[in-house]
């Protein structure tokens, strides 16, 4: 069995001999899940990243095969960091508190996406940019921006059949509460970008509102409801046996949609993936639980 020391020293020679930079000149590693998005849309897989396992479950952009787990984003495993050699750490604001020491590993580049009351897309777009001047991939951020813009376009289009109504974003934590996510939310950023009007017009917390009782949905009676992620088996059933829930319009009336997780607080390719199936969502047609 390997003591902890051969094993980190084991999984960053993993790192070290994978795909990742070294042919360009370039180790990343990172912390923050926007930015580790933005690196792969990029074409920059890093050699480490942080909750790899949470974040398969919501990724956009596939496996990370001998990516290096760091552990958790809130309190990532610096001794193995810094054996993984990375050139450049990719933080964002959230995790302000680390700065002093992951710069004692590496230079570190922070971004923020998610400001209280600024819509993200324009900040994942940019980020796009500036890790592209970082890293000396400016044409390969300027190309995936393009095709971004041109997807982002043609899903406009077919979701302009569904502009007839506002659409209420939301997910569910229990039968008797919700998450609903604002405008400055990348769910919500996007629907604008899509030509969607977002029902949730109240003010939000961290990009979203939360938690909120079920009958908030009665401030919104004309709009489309569409739930985002998975719903936990208990709260299904009690929202089976409510009688709030059943008599919603947005129930009652057939206008109740759901979509498979993404990840809320992702960078571009988190945002593509969310109006992509929004949309084939909305084609789909409306469920029910």
């Amino acid at each position: 069995m390997l003591d902890r020391r051969a094993f980190l020293i084991s999984a960053a020679a993993l790192a070290a001999a994978g795909p990742a930079f070294g042919a360009r000149g370039f180790r990343l590693a990172a912390v923050d899940w926007a930015m580790l998005e933005t690196a792969c849309a990029l074409g920059h897989q890093p050699v480490a990243a942080c909750e790899l396992i949470g974040y398969r479950a919501e990724s956009s952009v596939g496996d990370l095969p001998g990516v290096v787990d760091l552990g958790l984003r809130g309190a990532p495993n610096y001794e193995l960091l810094q054996l993984t050699k990375p050139d450049l750490i990719l933080s964002s604001p959230f995790y302000q508190q680390h700065q002093a020491r992951l710069a004692s590993v590496a230079q570190v580049l922070s971004l923020g996406f998610y400001v209280p009351g600024e819509p993200p897309l324009a900040k994942a777009l940019a980020a796009l940019e500036d890790l592209g001047a970082a890293t000396n991939s400016a044409a390969a951020a300027g190309q995936a921006r393009a095709e971004a813009e041109a997807e982002f376009d043609a899903l406009a289009r077919r979701a302009a059949a569904f502009q007839d109504r506002p659409v209420c974003l939301i997910d569910i934590g229990d039968a008797r509460h919700l998450r609903a996510f604002g405008f400055d939310s990348m769910f919500g950023d996007v629907l604008v970008r899509l030509g969607l009007q977002n029902a949730w017009s109240g003010q939000t917390q961290f990009s979203f509102r939360a938690p909120l009782p079920l009958e908030r949905l009665a401030d919104t009676p004309e709009a489309r409801l569409v739930i985002t992620g998975d719903i936990p088996t208990e709260a299904i059933g009690g929202l089976r046996r409510s009688i709030l829930w059943q008599a919603l319009p947005q129930v009652a009336q057939s206008r109740l949609y759901r979509m498979p997780t993404v990840n809320a607080f992702g960078g571009l390719p988190s945002a593509q993936r969310f109006a992509r199936l929004l949309v084939q969502t909305f084609e789909a047609g409306p469920t029910t639980l």
